[in-house]
């Protein structure tokens, strides 16, 4: 089968996020049995090592760069924003989808299609659905890898409190977001998202859809289990330190829970490991037991080395890889409802793989019981790597994704 993935994320290495993480390890299932015509946008912190590697896991890697930024600041950036809301509210399209807009990649793909080189078309994130023309699905099957919604996305951080403009984004949701989510995925052979919180969305939009729901994955070679428990008092959380989902978890988590924890246990520390930490997360660094890594060589290290990993979320729509992740490293995970979505752990026909708190004493309450009790830490440390092995690989994930493509 050829298959034409477009990804205007550029997916390589599989560690920047969320997006690159589920886009290649797709693409590099999907590549043992089939020819791969990769089309993305290179970003300035793209090396050519990382563009060479990327080659190996594609028949054929077609680059284009990115847009560049608009401009900030000053009565030409207030223009512009001005004109771009404009546009988005017209087009009934995000901004973020407008910026990355390439005219060269759409009549790149227009020629490629019309070529019939291809058999299928997947859209890896709903950002790409721009480029595909309602007519393609009559010669073509055309998937979107829906990863997450943005509408649902932007609606609960809004009801959480965790907007970083509430304003612009109330704006957003229905002058653009919901026409916006309304309108592509009416045009598409099939949608594919990851939750059934996300396929409950889109079913409001094309009733009548068959949407399957295909979750992400763990490479459990770069996630092993850990071989001990390292006891102590040490808390992590994990992920891209400049999203703003993060952010408001961290501040949260340091600001809120941890001083409340730390009353009965003074020695506890919270570790905020991941890239690009913004002002706001690096001066949490300064809160009593508080460390702020940045970027690390490993992060399975940083995850065997602490005793519970937190994923105190309280907005984002999907399945969580963070969550995945410290599951299959095999420590103990404390999580919102948000950072558990899409995860059987506490039902009563599951076994115990995870504890759930959404408030401060709920945290304290379940953090403390995981620091006095080993064999409950030991009993979510199993549970937890074997719900990941039997149905959170990417080989699972890619198997299910390709029975969408060949149908």
């Amino acid at each position: 089968m050829n298959i034409l993935m477009l990804s205007s994320t550029f997916p390589y290495p599989p560690s920047r996020g969320g997006t690159e993480i589920r886009t290649f390890n797709l693409l590099k299932y999907l590549h043992q049995r089939h020819n791969i015509t990769l089309v993305t946008q290179r970003h300035g912190g793209v090396t050519e090592a990382e563009v060479e590697e990327l080659r190996q896991w594609v028949s054929n890697l077609v680059i284009f760069p990115l847009p560049p930024e608009p401009k900030q600041g000053g009565i030409e950036g207030l223009v512009g924003k001005v004109a771009r809301f404009s546009e988005s509210v017209i087009k009934a399209t995000p901004p973020n989808v407008l910026y990355r807009y390439s005219p060269e990649i759409k009549s790149w793909v227009d020629e490629f299609v019309q070529s019939g080189k291809c058999d299928v078309i997947t859209c890896e994130h709903s950002v790409n659905e721009i480029y595909i023309r309602p007519k393609f699905r009559n010669s073509v099957k055309t998937v979107v890898d829906i990863h997450s919604s943005i509408y649902g996305w932007i609606r609960d951080h809004l009801e959480m409190g965790a907007s970083p403009n509430a304003l612009r984004d109330r704006l957003y949701l229905h002058l653009i977001l919901e026409r916006y989510e309304k309108r592509y995925s009416s045009k598409f052979s099939s949608l594919v998202v990851t939750t059934e919180d996300d396929k409950k969305q889109f079913l409001k939009f094309v009733p009548q859809a068959d949407i399957p729901v295909i979750p992400n994955g763990v490479d459990l070679e770069i996630f092993p289990y850990r071989t001990s428990d390292c006891g102590g008092r040490k808390l992590i959380f994990v992920g891209a330190m400049d999203a703003s989902h993060n952010i408001d978890a961290a501040r949260f988590f340091a600001i809120e829970v941890l001083p409340e924890l730390q009353k009965n246990y003074p020695d506890a520390t919270f570790s905020i490991v991941g890239a690009r930490p913004t002002p706001e997360v690096l001066a949490l660094g300064e809160r009593t037991g508080v460390i702020v890594t940045g970027k690390v060589c490993s992060m399975a290290e940083y995850l065997h080395a602490s005793t519970v990993c937190v994923v105190p979320l309280r907005a984002g729509y999907g399945i969580k890889n963070k969550t995945l992740e410290g599951m299959a490293a095999g420590v103990p995970i404390v999580a919102s409802d948000r950072g558990l979505e899409g995860l059987a752990v506490d039902t009563p026909d599951v076994p115990l793989r995870a504890l759930r708190a959404n408030q401060v004493q709920e945290y304290v309450n379940a953090i403390s019981r995981l620091f006095e009790d080993a064999q409950l830490r030991e009993e979510l440390s199993r549970n937890g790597r074997s719900l990941v092995e039997t149905e959170y690989t990417w080989e699972r994930a890619g198997q299910l994704y390709e029975q969408v493509l060949l149908q």
